[in-house]
């Protein structure tokens, strides 16, 4: 996916951000959201008379109920595709470009919060998808299955067999119904190696446990 960044310095320094637990971003991904409070119905707007940009992260344990402490790292997308409802919703879709490491949050008159986004430890974000030489599709296709079967769920096997690595990988990711601290380790991996084998353990751990006990990525 062609993006025309190229480098982080390419990325602007201050980004407006959506805190949404379980909502996962991950570069190359694609994120659909159904926008309805005013502050956030704000936020779209001037992202789209802007450079298009929202940085989606999780937050954290303490805070205030309106202003949670944010995760250390969320990731910025590209607002790629806008519609407006009868409602006044907006139904967006993000496609991830980098992850990002929060620094300074910004004294603001926004109704939506802003930060100072350190893009320098995710350059490798911007390159374009590799094969993963390493990929044992058997494997991960198994684990997807004894996941699915323990939750009652189902997926499209025809993609699933032939969707590139990383695609599939991040897909899974961004779509399962991980916990926030689950999404978090996945975004946080150090490479698309690291995530895939992160996602392997959980879909692994999940289809172990018993059904009154979560699983949990330690």
């Amino acid at each position: 996916m062609a993006t025309g960044y190229r480098k982080t310095t390419d990325l602007p320094k201050m980004i407006p951000v959506f805190p949404l637990d379980g909502a996962l971003l991950l570069p190359h991904g694609q994120l659909p959201l159904n926008i309805f409070e005013p502050r956030y119905l704000n936020m779209v707007d001037d992202a789209l008379a802007g450079e298009r940009m929202i940085g989606m992260i999780q937050t954290r344990a303490g805070g205030s109920r309106e202003r949670p402490n944010l995760c250390k790292v969320g990731c910025v997308g590209r607002i790629t595709s806008f519609a407006e409802t009868g409602d006044g919703r907006y139904l967006i879709t993000l496609t991830g470009l980098c992850r990002f490491q929060v620094g300074q949050e910004l004294l603001v008159q926004s109704p939506y919060r802003q930060v100072k986004a350190d893009f320098a430890p995710f350059a490798q974000d911007l390159a374009p998808i590799a094969e993963d030489e390493g990929f044992d599709r058997m494997r991960f296709l198994a684990a997807l299955k004894a996941y699915l079967d323990h939750r009652g769920m189902e997926v499209d096997w025809s993609s699933a067999r032939d969707a590139p690595c990383e695609a599939l990988v991040n897909s899974l990711a961004m779509a399962l119904p991980f916990d926030t601290a689950e999404k978090q380790a996945l975004l946080e991996a150090q490479s698309s190696v690291e995530r895939r084998e992160a996602l392997i353990a959980l879909m692994e751990i999940d289809a172990a446990a018993d059904e009154d006990e979560p699983p949990h990525l330690q």
